[in-house]
C-alpha cells in the first residue's frame, strides 16, 4: 500500500485555545502509550480517543485519520529535537571546538532521552508514514545550524562544512537510535553522551584545518 502524501497528513485545524491545546496534548500522549502497548498496526483513532477520554468526533476535528495523527505526533517530536539542537548550536558561536561539540551533543542526547518511550515508539512510525520530507527538513535545519556554528570555531576551520556537518549529525543520530531501539540498559544510556562527544570530537579534530 502506498503511503499517503504529506499534504493529506496535515491537521484539519490547529488548537487555538488553552483548553483545545490540553485536549491535543492528551491525544498525543495517549497515542504514544497505545503505540508502545499495541504497536502501530493495532493503533486506531477509536482506541486513542477512548483512552484519552475524548470522543472520536473531537479527535477528527483535528486529525482526519490515523496517519494524520501519527504524522502530527512524529512532527512534534522531531521539531522539539531540532529546535533544541539548533538553539544549542546558535549559542556556541565563536567557542572552541570541544565546547561546541559538548554543547550540541548534550542538547541532542537530552532531547532524545528525556522521553525515551516517545523516541522508541516513533522510530517505527517514521517508516510507516510518508515522513521523508519531514525528516529531511529537520535534518537540513540542524545541519545548517551546525555548519554556521562550526564556521565560527575559534580553534579550527573546515574545508567542506556541508559534509562535515552531515557527518557530525549522523554520528550523533546513528548510535543513539541503535541504543534506544535496541533497549540498551541504563548504564549504557548514561554513557551515551560521553561516548558521542568522543566520537564526534575525534572526527572533527581529524578533519579540521588548523588556523
Amino acid at each position: 500500500m502506498l503511503p499517503p502524501s504529506s499534504v493529506a497528513l496535515g491537521p484539519r485545524k490547529q488548537p487555538r485555545q488553552a483548553r483545545s491545546q490540553v485536549t491535543v496534548d492528551a491525544v498525543f500522549e495517549t497515542t504514544i502509550q497505545v503505540l508502545l502497548s499495541d504497536g502501530p498496526r493495532r493503533l486506531t483513532t477509536t482506541r486513542v480517543a477512548d483512552r484519552a477520554g475524548v470522543s472520536v468526533g473531537t479527535l477528527y476535528q483535528y486529525y482526519p485519520n490515523k496517519q494524520a495523527l501519527l504524522y502530527a505526533v512524529l512532527q512534534r517530536h522531531l521539531t522539539r529535537v531540532g529546535d533544541t539542537v539548533e538553539a544549542a548550536a546558535r549559542a556556541m558561536h565563536h567557542a572552541r571546538l570541544s565546547v561546541m561539540v559538548a554543547a550540541v551533543v548534550e542538547a541532542f542526547v537530552r532531547a532524545k532521552t528525556e522521553r525515551i518511550d516517545e523516541a522508541c515508539a516513533l522510530y517505527g512510525v517514521a517508516g510507516e508514514l510518508d515522513s521523508t520530507e519531514l525528516v529531511k527538513a529537520v535534518g537540513r535545519r540542524n545541519r545548517a545550524a551546525i555548519s554556521a556554528m562550526l564556521a565560527t570555531a575559534s580553534d579550527a576551520r573546515f574545508d567542506d562544512l556541508a559534509l562535515t556537518s552531515f557527518m557530525f549529525s549522523a554520528a550523533m543520530a546513528g548510535p543513539t537510535r541503535a541504543m534506544l531501539e535496541g533497549g540498551a540498559p541504563p548504564k549504557m544510556l548514561r554513557a551515551l553522551r560521553g561516548q558521542l562527544e568522543s566520537l564526534c570530537l575525534g572526527y572533527l579534530q581529524h578533519e579540521a584545518l588548523r588556523p
